[in-house]
Protein backbone atom coordinates (compact mmCIF):
# COMPACT_ATOMS: atom_id res chain seq x y z
CA UNK A 1 0.00 0.00 0.00
CA UNK A 2 2.98 2.53 0.85
CA UNK A 3 4.50 1.54 -2.71
CA UNK A 4 1.03 2.46 -4.42
CA UNK A 5 0.76 5.54 -2.47
CA UNK A 6 4.42 6.79 -3.23
CA UNK A 7 3.67 5.75 -6.59
CA UNK A 8 0.16 7.66 -6.93
CA UNK A 9 2.22 10.83 -5.51
CA UNK A 10 4.56 10.94 -7.62
CA UNK A 11 2.55 10.57 -10.85
CA UNK A 12 0.11 13.09 -9.54
CA UNK A 13 3.14 15.70 -10.44
CA UNK A 14 4.40 14.91 -13.59
CA UNK A 15 2.52 17.77 -14.67
CA UNK A 16 2.46 20.25 -12.28
CA UNK A 17 0.30 22.76 -13.84
CA UNK A 18 -2.69 20.40 -14.85
CA UNK A 19 -2.55 19.34 -11.05
CA UNK A 20 -2.67 22.84 -9.97
CA UNK A 21 -5.08 23.83 -11.78
CA UNK A 22 -7.78 20.99 -11.39
CA UNK A 23 -6.73 21.27 -7.54
CA UNK A 24 -7.64 24.99 -8.26
CA UNK A 25 -10.93 24.07 -9.64
CA UNK A 26 -11.82 21.81 -6.66
CA UNK A 27 -10.55 24.59 -4.55
CA UNK A 28 -12.31 27.33 -6.10
CA UNK A 29 -15.77 25.46 -6.00
CA UNK A 30 -15.21 23.96 -2.34
CA UNK A 31 -14.66 27.72 -1.07
CA UNK A 32 -17.77 28.75 -2.84
CA UNK A 33 -19.54 26.15 -1.38
CA UNK A 34 -18.02 26.38 1.96
CA UNK A 35 -19.31 29.80 2.17
CA UNK A 36 -22.33 30.44 0.77
CA UNK A 37 -23.91 27.18 1.88
CA UNK A 38 -24.04 28.22 6.07
CA UNK A 39 -24.74 32.23 4.94
CA UNK A 40 -27.52 31.03 2.39
CA UNK A 41 -29.15 29.60 5.74
CA UNK A 42 -28.25 31.79 7.74
CA UNK A 43 -30.03 34.51 5.45
CA UNK A 44 -32.97 32.02 5.81
CA UNK A 45 -33.32 32.08 9.75
CA UNK A 46 -32.94 35.48 9.66
CA UNK A 47 -35.58 36.11 6.83
CA UNK A 48 -38.03 34.07 8.74
CA UNK A 49 -37.52 35.60 11.65
CA UNK A 50 -38.10 38.82 10.40
CA UNK A 51 -41.18 38.00 8.99
CA UNK A 52 -42.71 35.83 11.91
CA UNK A 53 -41.63 38.61 14.22
CA UNK A 54 -43.87 41.20 12.44
CA UNK A 55 -46.68 39.66 13.74
CA UNK A 56 -47.39 35.66 13.41
CA UNK A 57 -44.68 34.65 16.03
CA UNK A 58 -43.00 31.30 15.94
CA UNK A 59 -45.76 29.87 17.30
CA UNK A 60 -49.46 29.93 18.39
CA UNK A 61 -52.05 28.41 21.17
CA UNK A 62 -55.29 28.02 19.75
CA UNK A 63 -58.60 26.31 19.22
CA UNK A 64 -59.00 23.68 17.95
CA UNK A 65 -60.07 24.40 13.75
CA UNK A 66 -59.34 27.92 14.74
CA UNK A 67 -56.39 28.31 11.80
CA UNK A 68 -58.62 26.85 9.05
CA UNK A 69 -61.84 28.87 10.09
CA UNK A 70 -61.11 32.09 12.81
CA UNK A 71 -64.68 32.53 14.28
CA UNK A 72 -64.75 34.97 16.93
CA UNK A 73 -67.00 32.21 19.05
CA UNK A 74 -63.56 29.85 18.22
CA UNK A 75 -61.72 31.20 21.72
CA UNK A 76 -59.54 30.22 24.29
CA UNK A 77 -61.07 30.76 28.26
CA UNK A 78 -58.81 32.38 31.00
CA UNK A 79 -56.18 32.96 27.60
CA UNK A 80 -54.21 35.05 30.22
CA UNK A 81 -53.51 32.75 33.27
CA UNK A 82 -52.35 30.34 30.24
CA UNK A 83 -49.82 33.17 29.12
CA UNK A 84 -48.43 34.08 32.64
CA UNK A 85 -47.79 30.20 33.18
CA UNK A 86 -45.96 30.31 30.32
CA UNK A 87 -43.92 33.67 30.90
CA UNK A 88 -42.69 32.14 34.29
CA UNK A 89 -40.77 30.13 31.97
CA UNK A 90 -37.55 31.10 30.37
CA UNK A 91 -37.59 29.57 27.24
CA UNK A 92 -39.46 32.44 25.69
CA UNK A 93 -38.77 35.25 24.14
CA UNK A 94 -42.06 36.67 24.73
CA UNK A 95 -45.64 35.96 24.86
CA UNK A 96 -48.72 37.25 24.44
CA UNK A 97 -52.55 37.23 23.87
CA UNK A 98 -54.63 38.53 21.21
CA UNK A 99 -58.25 38.09 19.81
CA UNK A 100 -58.95 39.07 16.73
CA UNK A 101 -62.29 40.03 14.71
CA UNK A 102 -63.57 41.71 11.86
CA UNK A 103 -65.18 45.04 11.85
CA UNK A 104 -66.08 48.03 9.48
CA UNK A 105 -64.35 51.52 10.17
CA UNK A 106 -65.28 54.45 9.52
CA UNK A 107 -64.69 57.93 8.92
CA UNK A 108 -66.60 60.82 7.62
CA UNK A 109 -68.31 59.04 4.49
CA UNK A 110 -65.56 56.28 4.16
CA UNK A 111 -65.46 53.00 5.71
CA UNK A 112 -63.45 50.31 5.05
CA UNK A 113 -63.72 47.01 6.45
CA UNK A 114 -60.41 45.83 8.52
CA UNK A 115 -59.15 43.21 10.97
CA UNK A 116 -58.77 44.14 14.37
CA UNK A 117 -56.76 42.81 17.29
CA UNK A 118 -57.09 43.04 20.92
CA UNK A 119 -53.29 43.13 22.02
CA UNK A 120 -51.99 43.90 25.52
CA UNK A 121 -49.62 46.76 25.14
CA UNK A 122 -47.10 45.65 27.91
CA UNK A 123 -46.02 42.41 26.44
CA UNK A 124 -47.36 42.98 22.94
CA UNK A 125 -43.21 44.46 21.82
CA UNK A 126 -42.19 41.21 22.61
CA UNK A 127 -43.66 39.32 19.84
CA UNK A 128 -44.17 42.04 17.17
CA UNK A 129 -42.72 44.63 15.43
CA UNK A 130 -45.46 46.61 15.10
CA UNK A 131 -44.89 48.62 18.33
CA UNK A 132 -42.11 49.49 16.94
CA UNK A 133 -43.20 50.90 13.62
CA UNK A 134 -45.30 53.50 14.15
CA UNK A 135 -44.74 56.06 12.40
CA UNK A 136 -46.80 58.63 13.49
CA UNK A 137 -48.31 59.29 16.98
CA UNK A 138 -47.26 56.91 19.84
CA UNK A 139 -48.24 53.06 20.53
CA UNK A 140 -51.35 52.13 23.13
CA UNK A 141 -50.77 53.20 26.06
CA UNK A 142 -52.55 50.36 28.50
CA UNK A 143 -54.66 47.10 28.28
CA UNK A 144 -57.94 48.99 29.10
CA UNK A 145 -57.70 52.23 27.17
CA UNK A 146 -60.10 53.36 24.43
CA UNK A 147 -57.38 53.72 21.68
CA UNK A 148 -56.76 52.51 18.47
CA UNK A 149 -53.93 52.16 16.26
CA UNK A 150 -54.38 51.67 12.28
CA UNK A 151 -51.93 50.49 9.21
CA UNK A 152 -50.52 54.05 7.09
CA UNK A 153 -52.38 52.79 4.08
CA UNK A 154 -55.91 52.20 5.75
CA UNK A 155 -55.57 55.54 7.62
CA UNK A 156 -54.76 57.32 3.94
CA UNK A 157 -57.84 55.15 2.80
CA UNK A 158 -59.71 56.51 5.79
CA UNK A 159 -58.29 59.60 6.05
CA UNK A 160 -57.65 59.91 9.36
CA UNK A 161 -54.90 61.83 11.13
CA UNK A 162 -53.59 60.94 14.63
CA UNK A 163 -56.09 62.51 16.85
CA UNK A 164 -59.05 62.02 14.61
CA UNK A 165 -61.46 59.60 15.22
CA UNK A 166 -62.49 56.49 13.64
CA UNK A 167 -66.12 54.33 14.44
CA UNK A 168 -65.63 50.47 14.25
CA UNK A 169 -69.23 48.30 13.98
CA UNK A 170 -68.90 44.79 14.03
CA UNK A 171 -70.38 41.59 15.98
CA UNK A 172 -69.92 40.27 18.86
CA UNK A 173 -69.27 37.06 20.16
CA UNK A 174 -72.41 36.16 21.46
CA UNK A 175 -74.54 37.72 18.46
CA UNK A 176 -74.66 41.21 19.51
CA UNK A 177 -73.60 44.33 17.74
CA UNK A 178 -69.94 45.76 18.96
CA UNK A 179 -70.00 49.53 18.13
CA UNK A 180 -67.59 52.31 19.77
CA UNK A 181 -65.95 55.05 18.74
CA UNK A 182 -62.00 55.29 19.01
CA UNK A 183 -59.63 57.82 19.15
CA UNK A 184 -56.51 57.31 16.22
CA UNK A 185 -53.35 57.50 18.74
CA UNK A 186 -51.15 56.03 16.54
CA UNK A 187 -50.78 54.88 12.86
CA UNK A 188 -47.64 52.24 11.85
CA UNK A 189 -46.13 50.80 8.37
CA UNK A 190 -44.92 48.07 8.94
CA UNK A 191 -43.61 47.24 4.82
CA UNK A 192 -46.70 44.55 4.49
CA UNK A 193 -49.98 45.10 2.49
CA UNK A 194 -51.65 43.23 3.91
CA UNK A 195 -51.01 44.44 7.32
CA UNK A 196 -50.92 48.15 5.97
CA UNK A 197 -54.05 48.07 4.13
CA UNK A 198 -56.80 45.81 6.32
CA UNK A 199 -54.95 45.81 10.13
CA UNK A 200 -55.95 48.12 13.24
CA UNK A 201 -55.04 47.03 16.66
CA UNK A 202 -56.57 47.83 20.19
CA UNK A 203 -55.95 47.15 23.91
CA UNK A 204 -57.34 43.65 24.97
CA UNK A 205 -59.67 44.52 27.53
CA UNK A 206 -61.49 46.87 25.29
CA UNK A 207 -61.67 44.39 22.20
CA UNK A 208 -63.14 41.90 25.03
CA UNK A 209 -65.75 44.52 26.17
CA UNK A 210 -66.72 45.71 22.72
CA UNK A 211 -67.05 42.27 21.41
CA UNK A 212 -68.61 40.60 24.63
CA UNK A 213 -65.14 37.96 24.86
CA UNK A 214 -65.57 38.28 28.46
CA UNK A 215 -62.18 36.57 29.21
CA UNK A 216 -61.74 34.68 26.54
CA UNK A 217 -59.17 35.29 23.53
CA UNK A 218 -58.73 33.54 20.43
CA UNK A 219 -54.29 33.01 20.16
CA UNK A 220 -51.64 32.95 22.48
CA UNK A 221 -48.71 34.20 20.18
CA UNK A 222 -44.84 33.01 21.54
CA UNK A 223 -41.64 34.18 20.15
CA UNK A 224 -38.52 31.53 20.75
CA UNK A 225 -34.75 33.20 21.09
CA UNK A 226 -34.72 31.74 17.28
CA UNK A 227 -35.71 30.59 14.64
CA UNK A 228 -33.22 27.43 14.98
CA UNK A 229 -35.02 26.28 18.53
CA UNK A 230 -38.73 25.80 17.00
CA UNK A 231 -38.85 21.94 17.70
CA UNK A 232 -37.51 22.55 21.49
CA UNK A 233 -39.98 25.11 21.51
CA UNK A 234 -43.42 23.23 19.60
CA UNK A 235 -42.38 20.55 22.41
CA UNK A 236 -42.27 23.03 25.50
CA UNK A 237 -45.64 24.16 24.44
CA UNK A 238 -47.28 20.71 23.71
CA UNK A 239 -45.94 19.97 27.41
CA UNK A 240 -47.28 22.96 28.68
CA UNK A 241 -51.17 22.01 27.24
CA UNK A 242 -50.42 18.63 28.31
CA UNK A 243 -54.18 17.83 29.26
CA UNK A 244 -55.71 19.70 27.28
CA UNK A 245 -58.03 19.06 24.70
CA UNK A 246 -59.38 22.76 24.10
CA UNK A 247 -56.19 24.44 22.91
CA UNK A 248 -53.59 23.11 20.42
CA UNK A 249 -49.87 24.14 19.22
CA UNK A 250 -49.51 25.87 15.76
CA UNK A 251 -46.11 26.40 13.97
CA UNK A 252 -44.92 29.03 12.09
CA UNK A 253 -45.15 26.73 8.93
CA UNK A 254 -49.08 26.37 9.28
CA UNK A 255 -49.41 29.97 10.37
CA UNK A 256 -47.18 31.35 7.10
CA UNK A 257 -46.89 28.46 4.36
CA UNK A 258 -46.28 31.12 2.18
CA UNK A 259 -43.09 31.88 3.73
CA UNK A 260 -42.06 27.97 3.88
CA UNK A 261 -42.97 27.86 0.49
CA UNK A 262 -40.73 30.58 -0.72
CA UNK A 263 -37.65 29.10 1.24
CA UNK A 264 -38.00 25.92 -0.70
CA UNK A 265 -38.29 27.40 -4.12
CA UNK A 266 -35.15 29.49 -2.82
CA UNK A 267 -33.34 26.27 -1.78
CA UNK A 268 -34.25 24.46 -5.37
CA UNK A 269 -32.48 27.77 -6.85
CA UNK A 270 -29.46 27.05 -4.97
CA UNK A 271 -29.20 23.43 -4.78
CA UNK A 272 -28.94 24.01 -8.92
CA UNK A 273 -26.25 26.58 -8.74
CA UNK A 274 -24.82 24.09 -6.37
CA UNK A 275 -24.95 21.09 -9.34
CA UNK A 276 -23.17 23.54 -11.86
CA UNK A 277 -20.14 24.03 -9.48
CA UNK A 278 -19.78 20.41 -9.07
CA UNK A 279 -20.76 20.26 -12.89
CA UNK A 280 -17.71 22.52 -13.50
CA UNK A 281 -15.54 20.69 -11.19
CA UNK A 282 -16.54 17.24 -12.89
CA UNK A 283 -15.66 18.17 -16.18
CA UNK A 284 -12.02 19.66 -15.10
CA UNK A 285 -11.29 16.34 -13.38
CA UNK A 286 -12.67 14.92 -15.71
CA UNK A 287 -10.31 16.21 -18.61
CA UNK A 288 -7.39 15.68 -16.77
CA UNK A 289 -7.60 11.83 -16.18
CA UNK A 290 -8.68 11.30 -19.47
CA UNK A 291 -5.32 13.49 -20.63
CA UNK A 292 -3.55 11.01 -17.82
CA UNK A 293 -4.69 7.82 -19.30
CA UNK A 294 -4.07 8.60 -22.75
CA UNK A 295 -0.39 10.24 -22.31
CA UNK A 296 -0.02 7.16 -20.34
CA UNK A 297 -1.07 3.78 -22.36
CA UNK A 298 2.59 2.87 -23.84
CA UNK A 299 3.37 2.68 -19.57
CA UNK A 300 -0.11 0.99 -19.02
CA UNK A 301 0.73 -1.52 -21.93
CA UNK A 302 4.20 -2.21 -20.36
CA UNK A 303 2.81 -2.51 -16.79
CA UNK A 304 0.13 -5.05 -18.31
CA UNK A 305 3.33 -6.76 -19.82
CA UNK A 306 5.52 -6.97 -16.98
CA UNK A 307 1.73 -9.33 -15.45
CA UNK A 308 0.05 -6.62 -12.98
CA UNK A 309 -3.31 -6.64 -13.16
CA UNK A 310 -5.77 -4.52 -14.96
CA UNK A 311 -7.50 -3.31 -11.52
CA UNK A 312 -4.15 -2.47 -9.94
CA UNK A 313 -3.64 -0.25 -12.76
CA UNK A 314 -7.02 1.28 -11.57
CA UNK A 315 -6.78 1.15 -8.26
CA UNK A 316 -3.60 3.43 -8.69
CA UNK A 317 -5.34 5.95 -11.09
CA UNK A 318 -8.05 5.84 -8.56
CA UNK A 319 -5.98 6.40 -5.58
CA UNK A 320 -4.39 9.30 -7.65
CA UNK A 321 -7.77 10.68 -8.38
CA UNK A 322 -8.73 10.65 -4.76
CA UNK A 323 -5.45 12.60 -3.78
CA UNK A 324 -6.06 15.21 -6.24
CA UNK A 325 -9.79 15.78 -5.14
CA UNK A 326 -8.50 15.94 -1.21
CA UNK A 327 -5.80 18.25 -2.38
CA UNK A 328 -8.25 20.58 -4.00
CA UNK A 329 -11.33 20.04 -1.28
CA UNK A 330 -8.87 20.69 2.24
CA UNK A 331 -7.52 23.97 0.63
CA UNK A 332 -11.11 25.20 -0.02
CA UNK A 333 -12.44 24.05 2.99
CA UNK A 334 -9.16 25.77 5.01
CA UNK A 335 -10.25 29.15 2.93
CA UNK A 336 -14.08 28.38 3.08
CA UNK A 337 -13.69 28.08 6.53
CA UNK A 338 -11.78 31.57 7.15
CA UNK A 339 -14.70 33.41 5.28
CA UNK A 340 -17.53 31.62 7.00
CA UNK A 341 -15.75 32.94 10.65
CA UNK A 342 -15.30 35.97 9.22
CA UNK A 343 -18.98 36.47 8.31
CA UNK A 344 -19.72 34.77 11.73
CA UNK A 345 -17.45 38.09 13.54
CA UNK A 346 -17.88 40.77 11.69
CA UNK A 347 -21.77 39.29 9.55
CA UNK A 348 -22.26 40.26 5.78
CA UNK A 349 -23.65 43.11 4.62
CA UNK A 350 -24.55 44.68 0.99
CA UNK A 351 -25.32 48.28 0.19
CA UNK A 352 -28.62 49.05 1.03
CA UNK A 353 -29.31 46.47 3.52
CA UNK A 354 -29.12 48.44 6.83
CA UNK A 355 -31.55 51.01 5.39
CA UNK A 356 -34.19 48.25 4.99
CA UNK A 357 -33.80 46.81 8.05
CA UNK A 358 -34.17 50.72 9.60
CA UNK A 359 -37.26 51.22 7.38
CA UNK A 360 -39.15 48.21 8.63
CA UNK A 361 -37.68 48.28 12.34
CA UNK A 362 -35.94 44.67 11.72
CA UNK A 363 -32.57 45.35 13.04
CA UNK A 364 -31.32 41.86 13.02
CA UNK A 365 -32.04 42.31 8.79
CA UNK A 366 -28.83 44.60 8.89
CA UNK A 367 -25.96 41.89 8.48
CA UNK A 368 -26.72 38.42 7.60
CA UNK A 369 -24.56 36.06 9.87
CA UNK A 370 -24.11 32.42 8.28
CA UNK A 371 -25.63 29.44 10.16
CA UNK A 372 -22.55 27.30 11.94
CA UNK A 373 -24.06 23.42 11.67
CA UNK A 374 -21.41 20.89 10.40
CA UNK A 375 -23.62 19.82 7.56
CA UNK A 376 -23.68 22.94 5.68
CA UNK A 377 -19.89 22.94 5.91
CA UNK A 378 -19.93 19.11 4.37
CA UNK A 379 -22.46 19.21 2.12
CA UNK A 380 -20.54 20.71 -0.83
CA UNK A 381 -17.81 18.98 -0.57
CA UNK A 382 -19.42 15.86 0.11
CA UNK A 383 -20.69 16.08 -3.09
CA UNK A 384 -17.99 16.94 -4.74
CA UNK A 385 -15.77 14.65 -3.57
CA UNK A 386 -18.86 11.66 -4.64
CA UNK A 387 -19.20 13.56 -7.91
CA UNK A 388 -15.25 13.61 -9.00
CA UNK A 389 -14.69 9.69 -7.70
CA UNK A 390 -17.25 8.68 -9.67
CA UNK A 391 -16.48 10.57 -13.18
CA UNK A 392 -12.96 8.85 -12.39
CA UNK A 393 -13.64 5.49 -13.58
CA UNK A 394 -15.00 7.05 -17.08
CA UNK A 395 -11.19 7.04 -18.00
CA UNK A 396 -10.07 4.49 -16.08
CA UNK A 397 -12.36 1.81 -17.40
CA UNK A 398 -10.27 2.12 -20.61
CA UNK A 399 -7.37 0.43 -19.08
CA UNK A 400 -9.45 -2.96 -19.26
CA UNK A 401 -9.54 -3.06 -22.73
CA UNK A 402 -5.95 -2.50 -23.14
CA UNK A 403 -3.73 -5.00 -25.09
CA UNK A 404 -0.28 -4.66 -24.03
CA UNK A 405 1.13 -5.11 -27.03
CA UNK A 406 -1.03 -2.70 -28.84
CA UNK A 407 -0.57 -0.26 -25.92
CA UNK A 408 3.27 -0.07 -26.38
CA UNK A 409 3.19 0.64 -29.76
CA UNK A 410 0.93 3.72 -29.27
CA UNK A 411 3.05 6.63 -29.94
Amino acid sequence: MGITFHLAWRNLWRNRRRTWLTAGAIAFSTILLVAWVPLQFGAYDIMINASLNVFPGHAQIQRPGYQDKPKIRNSINNAEALAKQLRGSDQYQGVSVRAQGFALLSSGSRSYGAQVVGVEPEFEGNTSSIPGLIKQGRWLSSIDAQEIVIGSTLARNLKLEVGDEVTLLGGGKDGSVAAAIFPVVGIFKSGSNDLDRFFAEIPLRTFQNTFSMGASAHTITIVAKSVEEQPQLLDALNDAIKGRNDVVVVGWEQLVPGLKEGIQIDKVSGFIFLGILIAVVVFSILNTFLMSVLERIREFGLMLALGLKPRRIAGLMMLESTLLTLLGLTIGIFIGSLLVYWAHVEGFAYPGLEDLAEQYNLPGLSRIYPQLKLINFLIGPIFIFIATSIVAWIPILRIRKLEPVEAMRTI
